[in-house]
């Protein structure tokens, strides 16, 4: 079986994401599946579009180049048609619109099986602002049209359906190969250091962790947390609600702000963490329940660390502390006990999530999807 694992966007060696698109591709290889990667490229300014290494549509430069990469879908339909491609498996982007929907229909009538990967549902209260739920809007209005023509949703969330349409349940997974595991876990004692990865969105609650280091250290107290943040801020908004926390309970010396790292660089921040800090706030875009790719990571890393949704391959670990998912700052009081308290080894970290493995996750895929096609 031949397949197209189609992306709406490009590729950064620092974005957790574009690192887990390329895991999943190597995982549906793995797997049997003939999978190519169809995607955008930019290169001084000349915008492509592009499956592995050959150039399918090219879109020039300027506002021309800008237009097309997000209305030209023929080069797209074309390729599956001259390949003979059996399933298109698409990561959604919140981007249905007419030109989508007209693409998606002509492969559905040609036979050919559609898969949409929705990463995070419900996702509309991730668009906060006026702009973005303007942006978001085109999507409001033809994600039903869309639907039509999707035959399966992937899912990392407890539903059964999505927009009417069956899902997929899988969890995020982990390459292992990628992925360095700590030596040992430190015993902590006048000193901790958290870890938190991410492109920084309103609703990963970092704030929520420096506010309780701030009331933390009104305390003077003998043990000093240390927070290091790794992943630019998404926007504005983020920016707004981290910096001033910071500089009103002056924390400049135990926040310390890494930016994007990834690589060696990102090993070495890994090899001196006691302890990873994922979502503290997925209630803010109206989530309970979620899988995230970065929770796994830290599992694969062999560090314990805390988050506040539901998820339910980590929620009865030991190595877990979930918080409430509210607006309370974090007990920083109860996290170092809770990580003192710690006797479980990094390697046995790791080998608890052996079953979320890529290769494992998308296998669960192709085996719906070969249901389907049975049907």
């Amino acid at each position: 079986m031949k397949a197209l694992f189609l992306v709406f966007h490009g590729f950064d060696p620092a974005n957790g994401i574009s690192k887990k698109i390329h895991y999943q591709v190597e995982a549906l290889n793995a797997c049997g599946l003939d999978t190519k990667l169809c995607y955008l490229s930019e290169v001084e300014g000349y915008k492509k579009r592009m499956v592995d290494d050959t150039v399918i549509g090219d879109y020039g430069k300027g506002i021309i180049g800008k237009i097309l990469k997000r209305i030209e879908f023929d080069s797209v339909v074309r390729y599956i048609f001259l390949h003979n491609i059996d399933l298109v498996y698409i990561r959604s982007a919140h981007n249905a619109h007419p030109l989508v929907v007209r693409m998606l229909k002509k492969v559905h009538d040609a036979g050919i099986c559609t898969v949409l990967e929705i990463p995070t549902f419900p996702y509309d209260k991730e668009y906060c602002g006026f702009r973005e739920k303007m942006e978001l809007l085109p999507d409001k209005c033809f994600r039903r049209s869309l639907m039509k023509y999707i035959d399966r949703i992937v899912t990392f969330s407890e539903n059964k359906e999505i927009f009417g349409v069956p899902a997929i349940r899988i969890s995020n997974g982990i390459d292992f190969d990628h992925i360095q595991v700590k030596d040992t876990l430190r015993h902590i004692d006048d000193n901790l250091s958290l870890i938190g990865v991410a492109e920084i969105h309103y609703w990963h609650g970092f704030d929520r962790l420096i506010s309780g280091l701030g009331e933390y250290y009104k305390g003077n107290p003998s043990c000093k947390v240390y927070f290091h943040i790794v992943g630019e801020f998404f926007g504005e908004r983020e920016k707004k609600e981290i910096m001033p926390l910071i500089h009103r309970y002056g924390l400049e010396k135990y926040v310390i702000l890494h930016g994007a790292k990834h690589g060696h660089e990102l090993d070495i921040l890994f090899d001196r963490a006691d302890m990873g800090v994922g979502s503290l706030a997925r209630h803010r875009s109206g989530i309970s329940s979620i899988k995230t790719l970065k929770n796994r990571e830290y599992a694969a890393r062999g560090i314990p660390f805390i988050y506040s949704e539901n998820d339910n391959d980590f929620d009865n670990r030991d190595y877990i502390l979930k918080v409430a998912a509210d607006e309370s700052p974090i007990d920083i009081s109860a996290l170092i006990r809770f990580r003192r308290e710690i006797k479980v080894t990094p390697a046995e970290i790791r080998k608890s999530i052996d079953n979320l493995s890529w290769k494992r996750q998308m296998g669960i895929v192709i085996e719906n999807v070969e249901l389907f096609r049975r049907q």
